[in-house]
């Protein structure tokens, strides 16, 4: 399976992930550039050279765009998987892992950072003031994950646009702030094509299966609404998320509703201590979803993480899962 990932995201990932040519990045002395980020414009004095990143589908964005000479470190739990075989194995054999656990201020000023890449729950929090504002303070300018933003809904609540439309949009606000806008196009454009592809193989009206996205939890289950990328992950594929009416992305939910939604399939978040088949072991044992289709029918595939949170392995997810789809 991991063959047919890396395989399959290489024909997705720049040219860089590859091994071909690509555009040279910008000009460090370069003008300031202005980019609109969470609602907001954000004006970068210079072009960062010293990026510090938190988790796997940010740090992988700026390996796909062939920016990780740009890049001071990255921070993220050794729980993600296995990296080995991912088309950008040369960002992580080449920028070093400053933290197994998310980054803290001692983590950017020891890497000297000019820039940090990082979200809502990807690295910034209230809680150890580790926000943009408190970066700021400090002479650090950050970019805000998309996906994460937050919508104001609730103090939380994060997503302000359709998923793949935030990949997207951090795509191009990269390639802009990097000089490398044809980059950054030309991978979107291949996404977008390989998005489409399943697209037109995938179910249709009714034959669409109910999918409930399961990340954890055992008392109540930790899901996805529809900011965060399983929505447009299932959708692609040919499925319907049973939580899109919830406008959140990641968030908790209630076992009752999963139950009274009845999902047709389960789509299992792997990563953690607790491994996918022990998430599988579990919701098939656990009593009150015992009538639930995807139960019965023992319908349950899984995904890793940084196929499941904004990231360039998104189109790959969307591939795979819409193979399952049409199979099950």
């Amino acid at each position: 399976m991991r063959k047919l990932l890396a395989a399959a995201l290489c024909l997705a990932a720049t040219a860089t992930g590859c091994g071909a040519t690509v555009e040279s990045a910008k000009d460090p002395e370069s003008s300031a550039v202005t980019l609109t980020n969470c609602g907001r414009t954000v004006t970068y004095d210079k072009i960062p050279e010293r990026v510090v990143t938190n988790d796997v589908g940010i740090t992988e964005l700026m390996f796909a765009l062939g920016l990780e000479d740009r890049m001071a470190g990255f921070a993220m739990p050794d729980d993600k998987g296995d990296l080995r075989r991912v088309p950008w194995k040369d960002g992580y054999d080449k920028v070093p892992w400053l933290s197994k656990d998310q980054l803290t201020k001692e983590n950017v000023l020891d890497a000297r950072a000019d820039l940090v890449f990082a979200g809502w729950n990807y690295g910034f929090r209230e809680d150890g003031g580790f926000t943009p504002d408190a970066l700021k303070k400090l002479g650090i300018p950050s970019y805000i994950l998309t996906e994460s933003c937050r919508n104001g809904r609730t103090d939380s609540s994060r997503g302000i646009m359709p998923p793949l439309e935030a990949l997207y949009t951090d795509l191009t606000n990269l390639g802009k702030l990097f000089g490398v806008e044809k980059r950054a196009a030309a991978l979107i454009a291949r996404f977008k094509k390989q998005i489409a592809d399943v697209r037109a193989k995938a179910p249709k009206g009714a034959d669409r299966p109910s999918v409930f996205l399961y990340d954890s939890g055992q008392d109540a289950p930790f899901t996805s609404g529809r900011y965060a990328a399983p929505e447009q992950i299932i959708t692609e594929a040919g499925g319907v998320n049973i939580m899109h009416d919830v406008a959140d992305s990641w968030t908790t939910a209630g076992w009752e509703s999963v139950v009274e939604r009845d999902p047709d399939v389960i789509v299992i978040c792997d990563y953690g201590d607790v491994s996918a088949e022990q998430k599988k072991k579990f919701l098939l044992s656990y009593p009150p979803l015992r009538s639930v289709s995807a139960i019965r029918h023992r319908r349950i595939v899984a995904l890793d993480y940084a196929d499941l949170v904004e990231s360039p392995r998104n189109p790959s997810a969307i591939a795979r899962l819409g193979a399952y789809l049409r199979t099950r």
